[in-house]
């Protein structure tokens, strides 16, 4: 059967949009907390740059005052890029899991695993204890949020968003 190609420059309606559910709202708002709160880890990483000379310290004794010196600004330099790589981060997955895009899940939920990891490797290294004790904290926003993402009503948001003819971009 032939039918025409729609003329006058209007286009087929898609279905709106499903509105997203509880636990997708709240995993967003809790990727916003993860923002500040990386932000502020950073600022309390900062504001104690006197301690992690001393763990550094601690942690290899033999260290002349020259290495000393360049392992600090090696840490305080990784952890201003790391910190505001991770609040660019919150802020993109909140977006792209609030509008239902089904990779941004996936993405969050690996994101959260390499946090895992790097949560696990900071205890190896020198470090101050306040920012452990945000590393911590941050940690458990991110699983808040993995928790609320991959829960039934989270699942069915994502697969009526994804397969409504809205192509995920």
């Amino acid at each position: 059967m032939y039918e025409p190609y729609p003329s006058g420059g209007q286009m087929p309606e898609q279905p709106p949009q499903p509105a997203a559910p509880q636990p997708v709202v709240m995993a967003a708002r809790l990727m916003y907390v993860g923002a500040v709160l990386s932000g502020i880890e950073l600022v309390v990483g900062l504001a104690t740059i006197g301690s992690l000379k001393s763990a550094i310290k601690k942690a290899d004794p033999t260290f002349t005052a020259a290495q000393l010196h360049t392992a600090e600004v090696a840490a305080v330099v990784s952890s201003v890029f790391i910190g505001l790589l991770a609040i660019g981060l919150w802020i993109w997955m909140a977006w792209a899991n609030g509008a239902g895009k089904s990779w941004a899940r996936i993405v969050a939920s690996v994101l959260f695993g390499l946090n895992t990891v790097f949560l696990l490797l900071s205890l190896l290294r020198p470090h101050a204890s306040v920012g452990l004790a945000f590393g911590l904290i941050v940690w458990l926003t991110g699983l808040g949020v993995v928790i609320l993402l991959w829960r039934a009503e989270s699942s069915g948001f994502f697969s009526a968003v994804s397969g409504s003819g809205s192509r995920p971009s």
